[in-house]
């Protein structure tokens, strides 16, 4: 069956709290980042992902303080990521306890970034997320949590990202984010038949199917969601059962 696939809550946090939107705005608070991390843990989540969504100076304060408590009560692997620009800003947050860090728009601008990222910590460490939308025909990536579009292609990205070294790529559709009608399938698929390493689905899971066609249809490592999580809508031992039923290797 291969390796088992990975279900992932993800945790935005703006000011010490957990908060989620609809196409990447309409924020809304979901609670204490670290209290949800240890209940996704406890519940059989596989790793978490924490972005800081608004990472200016005295918010990395705060997020590096969150990274530490987090590491003190989860034990499953966590990836962090949110204004993460330079080798020392990933230095510190693998210090405070996280697993991996990911990269998104520092990324695009400078993307040795994850050459020396890969270089010094191991590809293992660096997450790529892309955030991306379709606009007539094609998928555009975005920088700065979805606000500007970029000259990049999704494809083309991806396959640099992954010729320097991430370990893994995270793939949102902003179309799909928040949306719950399902993931962006054709896109993963491409992306999964493009790369030589894992793709974690992200943006758009409504329903336990939506979890089952990315994994089969759209062929994703691993699939991240937000708000069906943090409000209470599927339960993660619930899922796990339902997918080891359709034949997805889960770790239950």
């Amino acid at each position: 069956m291969g390796l088992a696939k990975r279900i992932i809550p993800c945790l935005d946090v703006k000011d010490g709290m957990t908060v989620k939107g609809t196409n990447f705005v309409n924020l809304r608070q979901a609670g204490d980042p670290v209290e949800l991390g240890k209940a996704y843990s406890d519940a059989g989540a596989d790793e978490l992902v924490f972005l800081d969504i608004t990472a200016s100076h005295e918010g990395r304060k705060t997020f590096t303080d969150m990274v530490t408590r987090v590491a003190a009560e989860v034990n499953i692997p966590f990836t962090v990521g949110g204004g993460v620009n330079e080798l020392s800003d990933v230095e510190r947050l693998l210090y405070a306890g996280a697993d991996k860090v990911s990269v998104n728009s520092a990324a695009l601008r400078r993307p040795a970034l994850i050459d020396e990222i890969a270089g010094r910590f191991g590809s293992q460490v660096c997450v790529c997320a892309i955030d991306a939308r379709l606009d007539g025909g094609r998928w555009t990536c975005y920088v700065n949590g979805g606000r500007i579009p970029t000259e990049r292609g999704l494809m083309d990205w991806a396959k640099e990202v992954a010729d320097r070294g991430a370990g893994e790529i995270l793939f949102t559709s902003m179309n799909h984010d928040g949306v719950k009608q399902g993931f962006a399938l054709e896109a993963l698929a491409e992306l999964h038949e493009l790369l030589p390493i894992p793709v974690i689905a992200s943006g758009g899971a409504g329903k336990k199917e939506d979890f089952r066609d990315a994994f089969t249809l759209g062929k994703a490592d691993a699939a991240l969601a937000a708000s069906v999580f943090h409000f209470g809508e599927i339960a993660i031992p619930d899922l796990k059962r339902y997918l080891r039923q359709e034949g997805i290797k889960t770790r239950l």
